[in-house]
Formats: C-alpha cells, sequence, structure tokens
C-alpha cells in the first residue's frame, strides 16, 4: 500500500511539473534552423557550392548573432514557409514572407524587418510607359500561385492580359524576348532581378500596395519573438539595415533611403 501512494505521489509531481513547463522557444536551442529562398537573386538565392546568399542570409545572420545562435539554412520554396514552420522543419522563415491576417492564424511573426511595395518592370527601352496605365491592355507576365497581378488588375480602369509562368526566371526571359511587356511583384524581388541582369529593365517605382515582411516563427513563443524584435531594432541602430540593403539592391532604381524601424507585430 505504501509502494502505490508513493507511485500515486510521483505521478502527481512529475504531472504538476509538465503542467508548469515553459513552451519551446527559439532561446532554447544552439542552432537555429532558417527556412531561406533559393530562388530569388538578392535575397535568398543558393549558389553552385550548395550555400545561400542574399539579404535575407544577412538578416538571418545578423538576428542570430546577436541571440548568440548558430545559424544553418534549408531552401524553401513559397508555399513551403509555413508548413516548415509547423512541421519543425524550421526554427525561422525568413524568405520574403509579408505578414498578412491569414497567415497570422498559422504562424506568428517577429517585426516586420523590412517594408516594400509592389512595383511594375519594364524593359528598360520602353521609354513609353512611365505609369501603371500606360501598360493598359499590355502583357503581364503571372507567376504561377503568385497575387500581384491580381491587386494590379483591381486598380480602377485597369486591364491587361496576363501570360502564365512557372517562375521568375521564366518571367525574366518572356520580358527580354518581348513575349511580355511586364512583370509586376515585390519591389525587392524585382530589384534582384535587375540587379542580375545587369540593367536591361527598370523600375516604375508606382509602389501599388504595402508590404511588411516580417520572420516567421512558431505560435506560443513570445519570448523568442520579443529577443527577435529586439535584434532588428538594434540592426536599424546601428546602420547594419542601410548597409545590407545597399549592398544587395543598390543601383537598381529601389530608394534604399531607409532610416525608420517598421512598426512590429505584436508578440502572442
Amino acid at each position: 500500500m505504501r509502494l502505490f501512494i508513493a507511485m500515486v505521489l510521483l505521478a502527481g509531481l512529475a504531472a504538476a511539473g509538465c503542467g508548469g513547463a515553459r513552451s519551446e522557444s527559439i532561446l532554447d536551442k544552439e542552432t537555429l534552423v532558417v527556412g531561406v529562398r533559393p530562388d530569388l537573386p538578392s535575397l535568398g538565392l543558393r549558389r553552385p557550392d550548395g550555400t545561400f546568399e542574399g539579404f535575407d542570409i544577412d538578416v538571418a545572420r545578423y538576428v542570430a548573432r546577436r541571440l548568440g545562435k548558430d545559424v544553418r539554412f534549408i531552401p524553401v520554396l513559397a508555399a513551403d514557409r509555413i508548413p516548415a514552420l509547423t512541421s519543425k522543419r524550421a526554427d525561422l522563415v525568413l524568405a520574403t514572407l509579408s505578414v498578412t491576417p491569414d497567415r497570422k492564424t498559422k504562424i506568428a511573426f517577429a517585426g516586420p524587418y523590412y517594408t516594400s511595395y509592389q512595383d511594375v518592370m519594364v524593359r528598360a527601352g520602353d521609354a513609353r510607359v512611365k505609369a501603371v496605365r500606360d501598360l493598359k491592355d499590355r502583357r503581364f507576365c503571372a507567376v504561377e500561385g503568385a497575387d500581384p497581378t491580381k491587386r494590379l488588375l483591381a486598380l480602377h480602369g485597369m486591364s491587361a492580359q496576363l501570360v502564365p509562368a512557372k517562375d521568375y526566371d521564366a518571367c525574366m526571359a518572356m520580358i527580354k524576348a518581348r513575349a511580355v511587356d511586364a512583370i509586376t511583384t515585390n519591389d525587392v524581388i524585382l530589384a534582384g532581378l535587375i540587379k542580375r541582369d545587369g540593367g536591361g529593365a527598370r523600375l516604375l517605382n508606382v509602389k501599388l500596395s504595402e508590404q511588411n515582411t516580417g520572420i516567421g516563427i512558431r505560435h506560443g513563443d513570445p519570448d523568442g519573438c520579443v529577443a527577435l524584435n529586439q535584434a532588428i531594432t538594434r540592426m536599424y541602430q546601428d546602420g547594419t539595415a542601410r548597409t545590407l540593403v545597399a549592398k544587395w539592391f543598390g543601383g537598381t532604381g529601389l530608394d534604399v533611403a531607409m532610416t525608420e524601424v517598421p512598426q512590429f507585430e505584436g508578440c502572442d
């Protein structure tokens, strides 16, 4: 009987201990696994040797260093970003992941660490195009699974012919071959394509809609989220953010005059 009572007491203590345990946090890890894009020049691109380079990669290294963590990168395409977090393949995602109400039901966000805008790219020599409506009824490349062209068509009086493509590399091939007249998406994506292309295209700088790019993190880690926000704040205060934007997007026509920390999302 005494043995039975002791076992019951031990079980109760164990249950109480479990009930008081803190949720899993990125702060408990020595190495953070970060999902990044492998396919976007100047943002997240996998080199032939398997390493990664780009703005998002440099930001990830910076915040990890501020947290005292090592970092390991894994590739995530657009459709893989949220599943990589929810399946715990990645601890964080820095992969042009804009903050939206729908995504916030699935994951949490630190930051945003960058505010960008939807823009339009045209051929550098197409001098007739100065505004979006100069492209009315023209051919726009539409990447499968992306929705910027929907926002474009929502403009009053705007219409366009949409030409489907599997990715932005295919769009660049089309615009060079004059199979399409324009591409529309996040301005930093377009700036990266322009930089790699060496000046054969230009931005209209129309700023169709604001898009806040955040660090994807799992729900239930407010301490980790706050620590990331503190690291992002420091990145702006010490001039690193301005340096990285100039490094990866300078000379593309993108406005690189960043001075203020973006307004943060709340940490749950």
